[in-house]
């Protein structure tokens, strides 16, 4: 990443950010967040609502968000994500952000908050589902539904090399959830992608991954259904 000299501003901000955390500290959704498989370094357990609340309080700024996130709090790297300014986001910062996530939570909210609105979003979106580590893919996955909720201007022929993708994730269990969520996603936003998620749908149903077999069957069946029709955008 680009070096960036500190100014007494953001370094002020920054010790302002870190009172408001500890302000909010809960050691019992920390400990609860660990016991289901959530961990940080240091976690002080304060809620993401509260995270935004904070975030609200101050003007986006590249060198605060960067000062936050090589502080490696659960919190601070959450916040990072909120206070980034998207248009000065480098891809150097984008890969090396994404190699050190954690867990899913920081993967999550990196995408929503942040990846989805860089210029950058489609292109690693696809870099990262076909990576090896399983954080990894799983960011790819959850970008890809990101961009296909909140992109209003991309048109829908862009998502299309995400479908050559999308038959290797099924196999891969661990990345369930977040792939059925991706796909339904991609059939809401246009009657084009609900076509396009409909055969992947049956496509999958022919492979010979057991995982893949059954999570065809659950989206097609969700695709076809007339309340999910009725919900697809024009």
């Amino acid at each position: 990443m680009d070096f960036i000299l500190d100014n007494q501003e953001t370094e002020q901000n920054f010790k302002q950010v870190l009172k408001l955390v500890k302000a909010r500290k809960s050691g019992e959704v920390a400990d609860l967040m660990s016991q289901n498989g959530i961990t940080y370094k240091t976690n002080w357990g304060v809620s993401v609502i509260d995270l935004r609340e904070i975030a609200g309080q101050f003007e986006p700024n590249h060198l605060l968000a960067l000062k936050l996130w090589n502080k490696q709090w659960r919190e601070t790297m959450i916040l990072a994500t909120l206070l980034d300014e998207p248009n000065q986001v480098s891809e150097e910062q984008i890969d090396f952000w994404t190699k050190t996530f954690e867990n899913t939570e920081i993967a999550e909210q990196a995408s929503a908050n942040l990846w989805v609105k860089t210029k950058y979003a489609f292109v690693k979106a696809l870099e990262w589902c076909r990576g090896k580590k399983h954080i990894i893919r799983f960011t790819g996955l959850h970008l890809i539904g990101r961009l296909a909720l909140t992109d209003k201007s991309a048109i829908d022929e862009m998502f299309d090399p995400f479908f050559e993708e999308l038959p290797t994730l099924a196999k891969d269990s661990k990345l369930n959830t977040v792939f059925y969520r991706t796909v339904l996603a991609l059939g809401k936003r246009s009657e084009y992608l609900h076509r396009q998620t409909i055969e992947l749908a049956q496509n999958l149903q022919m492979s010979e991954s057991e995982n893949a077999v059954k999570q065809g069957e659950e989206l097609f069946d969700e695709l076809t259904s007339d309340y999910f029709r009725a919900s697809i955008k024009n």
